[in-house]
């Protein structure tokens, strides 16, 4: 297939892909912004409605607060005096108080109170077969306590936590089944501090008068309003639907329906406003026509384009071959030119400024070999130390002369491990194993020296031995703790090995002097780290140089409390290509 065919197709494809991709979007966002409006203009209406319902709850509360905060009904309900007393007073006062109190609401209710004193008699009618909120009798009851005591509803209410806060909405016994919900309140002895309680007040009212402003003619036609329970279940319901059923919220949203809810603040209860999703786009259709007429255009004009630049480009793509293929061949000095302001001759200045890079990244690689190679020598001159050495044959003549042969010979043992392991056949990257070891023979040796004034504590993760490390890169940094790090008579040394993510980290913690106040120590190679010594900063340039810059020693210090040296290597396994081990 011709380069000029597939540069046609190719640019077919690339442009069809976008323009329709284009007016898909457009006509996501058309519809979603429809969505939005809508969803506004309905939470709007939604915000009205619940005001309206919390007015209507607020008149019942307004009703029971009329009998709560009452002084001299209170202290009817709580004194006991003799029938005839408590006949009059059940005739002039709780009874006026009673049909004062309803005749104040806005909305028809029905009023039951339950007294705690015995003495007052009971005044009921007898409502079996016909709904108290439908008669035309009394609308207020008077019961004795021992009707209410066993019942569910009681026992589950809330105490009272202080006057006249504690009040709840619910439907209870058969008013779900009447279409009515419960005011509950408990009525207190306001004159006693220990909230005593002297009666409790029950009022209801039908919920065709509390939530008369549930109307789905103020969302629009077509559309259904829900109030509904914390569980799903339509409590009332305005437009069409099934009362019987659970709301099946899921279910409307995986068809599209606009699904819009506002809670009730007094009640569990949620005002759910539907609309479905044919009345939100039905406005979309002619753009959605619209669109894509113009994508029909658009691709068609594209494709005429795409035929003529295909042609253009392709009589030019021959001479960028000949160039490439001498690149093939290793004459990377060949240049190639073209005139003029376009792909092509953005492609020529590329090519020929690789071919520059290509002679920059030759030298930088092998000056970055030679200086990789020097870090190697600098660690064969730390891994000797004289200073070390010197101290470590002192204190063993020291042993010797003072007859102390059981820490002379661990001392030796030591010793020679220590340097067997820093010598490594030697390899500069080594099994992790080898390094911790090595780190424990230099602690061991000194630990004879120090005896009790040094504490050390190994904390190594299992399955860090299956990694290697650059070798001798703890050491120097436990010889730096003894050599500065003393604070007292003694010091503790905390070394630690693990695995975090796709690193190794080292740790070296020690409780000595740290570093002075207002020094922060982020940067081993900086300027402030120059008397660290020569070692520390030659473990942070031999893990950047193997590993990059991502990887090397960071010190975290604090004067009087001590210092924190974190060493991070990538994680490699124990498999490392033989080159990179050869001793120099």
């Amino acid at each position: 297939m011709p380069f000029g065919f597939k540069l046609m197709i190719s640019y077919c494809v690339f442009i069809i892909i976008p323009v329709m991709l284009v007016g898909y979007i457009a006509n996501q966002v058309f519809i979603q912004s429809i969505r939005e409006q809508t969803t506004n203009n309905i939470q709007g209406t939604l915000l009205q409605m619940s005001d309206n319902i919390s007015y209507r709850m607020g008149d019942i509360v307004r009703v029971s607060d009329m009998l709560y905060f009452d002084s001299s009904f209170n202290n009817r309900l709580r004194y006991s005096e003799s029938a005839y007393v408590s006949y009059d007073t059940m005739v002039n006062v709780l009874m006026p108080k009673l049909e004062t109190a309803i005749s104040t609401a806005n909305s028809k209710v029905w009023l039951s109170i339950y007294l705690s004193n015995e003495n007052l008699g009971e005044v009921y009618n007898n409502y079996s077969y016909s709904d108290p909120l439908d008669s035309n009798t009394r609308l207020f009851d008077i019961y004795q306590y021992n009707r209410l005591i066993d019942k569910t509803w009681y026992k589950q209410y809330p105490q009272e936590e202080s006057y006249g806060t504690t009040m709840e909405w619910k439907q209870i016994e058969n008013d779900a089944d009447n279409g009515r919900i419960s005011l509950l309140r408990r009525l207190i002895d306001i004159n006693s501090i220990k909230l005593q309680e002297i009666g409790f007040v029950r009022i209801n009212v039908s919920l065709k008068d509390m939530f008369d402003s549930v109307d789905y003619n103020k969302i629009g036609d077509g559309t259904a309003l829900y109030l509904a329970d914390s569980q799903g279940s339509v409590i009332l319901s305005s437009g069409e639907m099934q009362t019987s059923v659970a709301f099946r919220e899921n279910e409307l949203r995986n068809n599209g329906d606009l699904l819009i809810s506002k809670p009730i603040p007094e009640l569990d209860w949620n005002l759910v406003a539907v609309v479905p999703a044919d009345i939100v786009e039905k406005d979309t259709v002619k753009i959605r026509n619209l669109t894509l007429l113009i994508c029909i255009v658009c691709i068609g004009i594209f494709f005429v384009v795409s035929l003529l630049v295909s042609r253009y480009f392709s009589r030019r793509v021959s001479k960028i071959v000949s160039v490439l293929d001498s690149f093939q061949e290793g004459e990377f000095h060949k240049r190639a030119h073209f005139k003029g302001n376009d792909e092509f001759t953005h492609i020529s200045s590329a090519l020929n400024e690789m071919g520059s890079n290509i002679g920059k990244l030759i030298n930088e690689v092998y000056l970055a070999d030679l200086q990789k190679k020097q870090a190697e020598l600098e660690s064969l001159h730390a891994q000797i130390n004289p200073h070390f050495l010197y101290n470590t044959l002192s204190s063993i003549s020291r042993l010797a002369r003072f007859g102390m042969l059981d820490k002379l010979q661990r001392m030796v043992m030591d010793l020679a491990k220590f340097y067997r392991l820093s010598l490594n056949d030697g390899r500069n990257i080594i099994p992790v194993k080898d390094e911790l070891e090595q780190a424990q023979a230099y602690v061991d040796i000194q630990k004879i020296k120090y005896d009790e004034r040094m504490q050390v504590t190994y904390d190594f993760a299992p399955e860090v031995v299956r990694y290697e490390t650059v070798k001798l890169i703890l050491q120097p940094f436990i010889e730096n703790v003894l050599e500065h790090a003393w604070t007292g008579e003694s010091i503790h040394i905390r070394i630690t090995a693990s695995v975090l993510d796709d690193v190794l980290e080292f740790k070296v913690i020690d409780n000595g002097v740290g570093f002075p106040p207002g020094r922060v120590l982020n940067n081993i190679g900086g300027q402030e780290l120059t008397n660290a010594g020569y070692g520390i900063k030659n473990v942070d340039q031999r893990i950047k140089l193997y590993y990059g810059n991502e990887y090397g020693v960071t010190l975290f210090s604090r004067a009087g409390i001590g210092t924190t040296v974190r060493i991070v290597i990538p994680l490699e396994k124990r498999t490392v290509a033989e080159g990179r081990n050869k001793p120099l």
